[in-house]
């Protein structure tokens, strides 16, 4: 939700949510804060950039209505009561589109999602369990560490999560202090991120479910992604 095409200042995007999805993202990660006492998208801090998350939802929902095919993750880092963001689920009509899924259950594939009609798979690390579909983040996925400078630091040492747990966070992205479209470009270089992707299942045992940069839009991110995937 951070993007400069919002105004946000200090982004990790350049596009809106709409054309970050339109573009090919299927996962987005959005932090959520209480602001005058309502629910909003906040990256650390307000005066950064807000935003109603009712507003950010029902950017998601016209995309899902438009997109029959699409299937979309959302990994909350929240700082919210379950309740309150339900609420605002049932509000803009998008608790229908919620896929709910036990633990140990083996996961439907996309064309089961699709024919079911529940494209929407939420993930948080604040209040999970407490309504149908709104799943603990830390007890299906795992990820590597998301605190790097440089990319020689990038590795692929487990931070969050058990590494037992099935879904890896593929943390790609450089912050130093903060993100930047320079930082992007090396992060983002597609030989770099195409080897890291390749090797991820080699070097930690799990397929990289989640592959998450910073300005997607720059270097061949989505097309990577989208080869990687043919072939597995």
């Amino acid at each position: 939700m951070s993007n400069a095409a919002d105004r946000w200042l200090f982004p990790n995007q350049t596009h809106t949510i709409t054309r970050q999805l339109t573009d090919g993202a299927r996962a987005l990660m959005l932090d959520l804060h209480i602001v005058d006492g309502e629910v909003h998208l906040v990256h650390s801090k307000p005066f950064l950039g807000k935003r109603l998350l009712i507003d950010g939802l029902i950017e998601i929902r016209s995309f899902l209505e438009k997109t029959p095919k699409a299937v979309v993750t959302i990994i909350f880092e929240s700082y919210v009561r379950a309740d309150a963001v339900k609420q605002c689920f049932d509000e803009t009509e998008l608790t229908k589109f919620v896929h709910s899924q036990q633990v140990n259950d083996p996961w439907p594939t996309l064309n089961q999602l699709i024919s079911t009609g529940k494209r929407l798979v939420l993930f948080t690390d604040r209040g999970g369990g407490q309504w149908p579909g709104y799943h603990d983040v830390w007890a299906f996925c795992t990820e590597t560490h998301f605190s790097v400078k440089s990319v020689d630091d990038f590795s692929f040492e487990f931070n969050r999560g058990k590494s037992t747990n099935r879904l890896l966070i593929l943390n790609h992205f450089l912050t130093n202090p903060v993100a930047s479209t320079s930082l992007a470009r090396q992060a983002n270089n597609p030989e770099l991120l195409n080897n890291r992707i390749e090797s991820c299942h080699r070097q930690t045992k799990h397929l990289p479910i989640f592959v998450v940069v910073d300005f997607f839009e720059i270097g061949d991110t989505v097309k990577t992604v989208q080869q990687f995937n043919m072939r597995k």
